[in-house]
C-alpha cells in the first residue's frame, strides 16, 4: 500500500518525492495525504529492529495540524446529516421535501 502510494508521488521526505526505497533519518519530515488530511510525521528515531504498532509512537511525532483533523469530523457529520449509510438513493419525495425547504420561509422573514 505505502509501496503504491511512493511510486504514485503521493509521499514526500522533507519536501522531496519519495521512492519506495528512501531511508529515512532522524529529523525527517514525512508528509502523506489519508483519509482527506494532509498528515505531517517527523522521524525522531529509528528502531534497531521491527516492533510492533503500540511502539511506534515512540519513534515518531504527529505535526499535523488539530484543525485538519476536525475538517474531517465535520466532513463526516454533513454526510450523515441528511442521509444515514446504507438508505440509497434521494427518493423524488427527498428531492421534493429539499426543493421546498427553501420556500417555507416567509417572505418578510428572507432578508
Amino acid at each position: 500500500m505505502v509501496t503504491e502510494a511512493c511510486k504514485k508521488n503521493h509521499i514526500t521526505v522533507n519536501g522531496n518525492i519519495a521512492k519506495p526505497s528512501k531511508e529515512v533519518f532522524p529529523t525527517d519530515k514525512i508528509t502523506f495525504r489519508k483519509d482527506q488530511i494532509t498528515q505531517i510525521i517527523i522521524v525522531l528515531d529509528i528502531p534497531p529492529n521491527r516492533v510492533g504498532a503500540k511502539l511506534v509512537d515512540i519513534y515518531r511525532k504527529d505535526e499535523t495540524p488539530a484543525e485538519a483533523f476536525q475538517h474531517l469530523e465535520l466532513l463526516k457529520l454533513s454526510k450523515e446529516h441528511y442521509r444515514k449509510n446504507g438508505e440509497g438513493r434521494p427518493t423524488k419525495k427527498d428531492r421534493r421535501d429539499l426543493d421546498q425547504f427553501g420556500n417555507d420561509i416567509p417572505e418578510n422573514e428572507q432578508e
